[in-house]
């Protein structure tokens, strides 16, 4: 009966409105303005160092892994 209660408290827990975003009559989520944010600051950022001769050796791990750190850090910022 203990564990019943609980579980039920978890899952009521995550109903709360989802943030979202009404452009033009169409909702979008925030997560989503997030993503796109964060490819904007990654090409920023590549532009950077590429400008400064900065030497990014694995490419392939270093941009998407800059993508989601900003994406998580812009979700803190502005939805948390």
């Amino acid at each position: 009966m203990k564990y019943g209660l609980m579980f039920t408290s978890l899952l009521l827990a995550g109903c709360e409105r989802a943030p979202t975003f009404d452009v033009v009559g169409s909702v979008f989520p925030a997560w989503l303005f997030c993503l796109a944010m964060s490819i904007l600051l990654t090409v920023l950022a590549r532009w950077l160092f590429q400008h400064l001769r900065v030497a990014v050796a694995p490419q392939i791990l270093i941009y998407p892994s800059l993508t989601a750190a900003f994406a998580f850090a812009l979700w803190l910022i502005f939805f948390r």
